[in-house]
């Protein structure tokens, strides 16, 4: 049980950061009224994140996500499992263990990514906007690690020739 709640202390954390930038937040929304997230301002500074403090994560993030994920894939061909983005869309039954699967694996990575966003975000514009970062950083990691943990079970199981085993088929 002390691995489990080791685990968490990253992303507990995270949230903790995260819970505390928000009333500064909030109050600037009331303030300007401007929420900041899918706004002009949020789509400027996405472009001031790629040049400023911190541009490597772009690249070394998504990496470690496609290896996080081709190293599930495998594990879902081996076990014999459908593709995860199939599993997670079309199957309600496995939905849930895919799901707890990959959260697992990913869920320091992910705390990592925005925490990460928080400082680069303090470091260029001297604020914090807790929304932007709780979008960008799983982004960074959830799509990435997706697609990597789909295709490389479809690539192994077409490599081993082995079926995904199917119940519903």
């Amino acid at each position: 049980m002390k691995t489990s709640y080791r685990s968490w202390i990253l992303p507990g954390i995270v949230l903790l950061i995260l819970l505390a930038a928000t009333p500064r937040a909030i109050h600037r929304i009331i303030q300007t009224g401007n929420p900041y997230l899918f706004t002009r301002d949020f789509f400027e500074d996405m472009v001031a994140r790629l040049s400023g403090p911190g541009r490597f994560r772009f690249i070394m993030q998504p990496v470690v996500a496609i290896i996080l994920g081709a190293r599930d894939g495998i594990k879902d061909a081996r076990a014999g499992a459908c593709p995860f983005i199939w599993g997670v869309i079309f199957r309600p039954d496995l939905r849930s263990q895919f799901l707890r699967s990959g959260l697992s694996s990913v869920r320091n990575l992910v705390a990592v990514a925005i925490l990460l966003d928080l400082i680069s975000q303090y470091l260029i514009f001297r604020e914090l906007h807790p929304g932007a970062a709780l979008i960008l950083g799983p982004v960074l990691i959830g799509m990435p690690y997706s697609l990597a943990r789909a295709f490389a079970n479809r690539i192994n199981r077409r490599r081993n020739q082995t079926p995904a085993i199917d119940p519903a088929a």
